[in-house]
């Protein structure tokens, strides 16, 4: 298969396009970082998501994922312009042809609940309707179209509580399994979503050990 995966560099899209490589697929990373991979089935282009004009030119690609965002806590728009529009961006340009088998985008569990950084959780929450709305317009290539919803996951974005043993503990405790998600296992989540799976499309799966449907809650560092 060819995978296209964006936020190839670290974090979840790290993971994606290691466990794509392992498995013998060819994968192409998009992001604003240089490569962090080293195989010589992997093809690496910096861009930004945002912006158009820096999508390089990729033909037939047969996997989409897109694992690119950010998160501030300022106020500012660019999770608005990154997580939503730069998701729409590269999936415009690249998923509405034919040699399309599936498509994938990466939300979050504050898409569902509203807890957290205002932008950016509506940014998810545009993205779980974008996410049907593609999975209409995909259906007539016989593709599908899903989100997962990650509640936490242990990448270096959230740093600033998993380094922090009183809001590490504060998190555990609203947190019905005690514990969060590796990078590693939300990338075979996307694995099969998008290889094995058939005839799920139009759905978001909350990942989250338990937190979103039975004990909502949000920490961070005071601002």
């Amino acid at each position: 298969m060819k995978v296209l995966i964006t936020g190839a560099s670290s974090g979840i899209g790290k993971a994606t396009a290691e466990l794509f490589l392992g498995t013998g697929h060819k994968v192409i990373g998009l992001d604003i970082a240089d490569s962090a991979i080293d195989n010589p089935d992997y093809r690496h282009f910096v861009a930004d998501i945002s912006s158009k004009e820096t999508l390089p030119e990729i033909d037939s690609v047969e996997i989409l994922i897109n694992c690119a965002g950010v998160q501030t806590e300022s106020g500012s728009y660019r999770d608005i312009d990154v997580n939503l529009k730069g998701t729409i961006n590269v999936t415009e340009k690249y998923a509405f042809q034919s040699s399309i088998r599936s498509v994938l985008v990466i939300a979050s569990a504050s898409a569902h609940t509203g807890a957290e950084f205002p932008v950016y959780s509506a940014s998810k929450g545009g993205l779980l309707a974008y996410t049907r709305n593609v999975a209409l317009r995909l259906s007539k290539y016989g593709a599908t179209c899903n989100s997962i919803s990650p509640g936490g996951v242990r990448t270096d974005l959230n740093k600033p509580v998993m380094d922090d043993p009183d809001l590490w503990k504060r998190i555990m405790d609203v947190t019905p399994l005690k514990k969060w998600a590796e990078p590693q296992e939300i990338a075979q989540w996307c694995y099969f979503l998008t290889t094995i799976n058939q005839s799920c499309t139009g759905q978001d799966i909350i990942i989250d050990n338990g937190e979103t449907h039975l004990n909502s809650s949000f920490v961070w560092p005071a601002i």
